[in-house]
């Protein structure tokens, strides 16, 4: 295979035989000449140069092969096949050339009008994945050295490897991390319908098989996998039994309720408030029904004033049922304790509560309702955790408010990292629009978190309004590093469409007195480098395309995209 993995520890060859040098040593021998550097593994009457060169040989097959020498031993079994199609020779190629740049971009300061090829990669795989392409052979080492060394690129680059990526895993300790992803440690599973196979591994598997097995029968057959957890969940110990039941988020439904109310006598105080969060999630649930008397004793409207508004009374005390139920009783650092208790109480009732409560509003009318004493920034946040836990698209949109109110970009009593949580409750055209607007009205300053929930490639609005938002900072004399993290996801986000209309950028604007020295050049330069990505995007997702369907785009017609990976 080629590829370059980790540089392996100096080896041992046959017994009875000297070490074989490492691979630096062949290198320096090289370079300074065996004149200067005698080799000392050269065989009797073998001319140095020569013994070097062989040397070097046996070492690439070695390096390519992805296995650390060792002494003899059996033969490995042979890696198992790929039945996905290969990869187009263009495409083959742009790989290679994407996991030669391993250095990528510097993190901030001048970087350039080069595109930053690593960053890339993310997006290249999940679309050659999407495509449903095999990885080159011959790649696999370097792309596991590129998933080693970042740990946000390992589901994209597992997914897109396949299996004989974790048979490589098993030959060079560097790559073991490819095993610990896999479900069940790369251990074969058996399907939902072999009930034995299913039951002996559940009752003698490791703990990585058996949390694999529950998971893959969740996404199957949800009652299934719950019974097989009940099953012996009074043996399983305490973090077993939290790591089992986190397993429950998929395909929660009425019928996990029983075995989650048991769960909230848990004696582990994680596993009990893991139990309520779940059961919080099902609006019909009991304990659903008991938060909401709960947090409806603490909030009212009062119909005295003359403008009707929220008045909030804390709860007194945190009774053992409230705990059972998953109250923490003793607040965080800083954090009174009845404030504490009343956002628990108000984030764990069903939002359907409210409007009843506060005489038959819509969320939109709740939430614009002033709040007494005080209590607002409280009483929202806990409203913005529940939106987001029963994903309840009109409070999230209500809470969010208008993107160009003053308050949208804070402080605000819904900060902007819940701001970024409820836009994911939105559709992508409007979560898109929602922080068009914002950006419109703020600027960029604010908006980092709030564009890395936006849908991938941006919608045409959204690409808008970042570029002339950049392109205002360009004209306030500001340097460009400024803005890195929007320049980023701007290159791997925006629609490349949109390279032809950013020629007008590219020239060097004149220079304002208060303007800081050379920033001119500086954005002509960071914006060659936008455009050069967004055309780069266009060539791979044309390279990316199956046979038949490769051409280039028309006139009016935008180039093929790749998929929503990047932000």
């Amino acid at each position: 295979m080629n590829g370059t993995p980790s540089t392996p520890t100096t080896p041992t060859t046959r017994t009875g035989t000297a070490p074989a040098e490492s691979w630096e040593d062949l290198v320096t021998a090289a370079l300074l000449g065996t004149d200067r550097r005698p080799w000392a593994t050269a065989q009797p009457g073998r001319e140095a140069p020569l013994a070097l060169l062989d040397a070097a040989a046996v070492a690439t097959v070695r390096r390519r092969a992805g296995l650390r020498p060792a002494r003899a031993a059996r033969r490995p079994e042979p890696a198992p096949e790929d039945p996905r199609p290969a990869l187009p020779a263009a495409a083959a190629r742009r790989l290679a050339t994407l996991l030669a740049d391993r250095s990528g971009a510097a993190g901030g300061g001048r970087r350039g009008s080069a595109p930053d090829l690593m960053e890339l990669l993310p997006q290249w795989l999940a679309a050659a994945t999407a495509h449903g392409y095999a990885a080159p052979p011959q790649a696999l080492p370097a792309l596991l050295d590129a998933a080693r060394g970042r740990t946000d690129l390992r589901p994209a680059a597992l997914a897109f490897a396949g299996p004989r990526a974790l048979w490589l895993a098993r030959l060079n300790p560097d790559w073991r991390f490819a095993l610990r992803a896999a479900p069940g440690g790369g251990a074969t599973l058996p399907g939902a319908d072999d009930t034995e196979a299913v039951e002996r591994l559940w009752q003698e598997g490791l703990f990585a098989e058996r949390v694999a097995l529950l998971g893959g029968l969740r996404a199957e057959r949800p009652p299934v996998a719950r019974e097989l957890l009940a099953s012996t969940w009074a043996k399983e110990r305490a973090e077993d039994r939290l790591m089992f039941l986190d397993t429950l988020r998929t395909g929660l439904a009425a019928g996990d309720e029983p075995f989650l109310e048991q769960a909230l006598g848990d004696r582990s105080r994680n596993v009990r408030a893991t139990a309520a969060e779940l059961l919080s999630a099902l609006p019909d649930s009991a304990l659903a029904a008991r938060m909401a008397v709960r947090a409806a004793a603490c909030v009212a409207l009062d119909r005295t004033a003359p403008v009707p508004a929220i008045v909030v009374e804390p709860p007194l005390q945190c009774d053992s049922s409230m705990e059972r139920d998953g109250v923490v009783a003793t607040p965080p650092a800083g954090r009174g304790e009845r404030s504490w208790w009343l956002g628990q109480l108000a984030e764990a009732a069903p939002l359907g509560t409210w409007p009843e409560r506060l005489g038959g509003r819509t969320a939109l009318e709740i939430v614009a309702l002033p709040v007494a004493d005080g209590w607002q920034g409280e009483l929202h946040a806990a409203w913005c955790r529940a939106a987001v836990r029963q994903r309840d698209t009109a409070w999230s949109r209500a809470l969010l408010g208008s993107p160009s109110a003053p308050e949208a970009g804070g402080p605000g009593a819904v900060s902007l990292a819940e701001r970024a949580k409820l836009l994911a409750a939105l559709e992508p055209v409007e979560r898109a629009a929602w922080v068009a607007g914002f950006i419109a009205t703020h600027g960029l300053s604010e908006a980092f978190q709030l564009l890395g929930v936006c849908a991938v490639p941006w919608a045409a609005p959204l690409g808008r309004s970042v570029v002339d938002a950049l392109n205002i900072a360009r004209d306030a004399g500001s340097y460009p590093w400024s803005f890195s993290g929007v320049m980023g996801l701007a290159e791997r986000c925006l629609d490349p469409a949109e390279a032809g209309r950013l020629e007008a950028l590219l020239a060097i604007p004149d220079e304002r007195e208060d303007a800081a020295p050379g920033a001119g050049g500086y954005w002509a330069e960071a914006f060659q480098r936008l455009v050069t990505t967004l055309r780069l995007r266009a060539e791979m997702a044309r390279e990316l395309a199956p046979a038949g369907t490769t051409r280039g785009p028309s006139r009016n017609e935008p180039p093929a995209q790749l998929p929503d990976a990047a932000a």
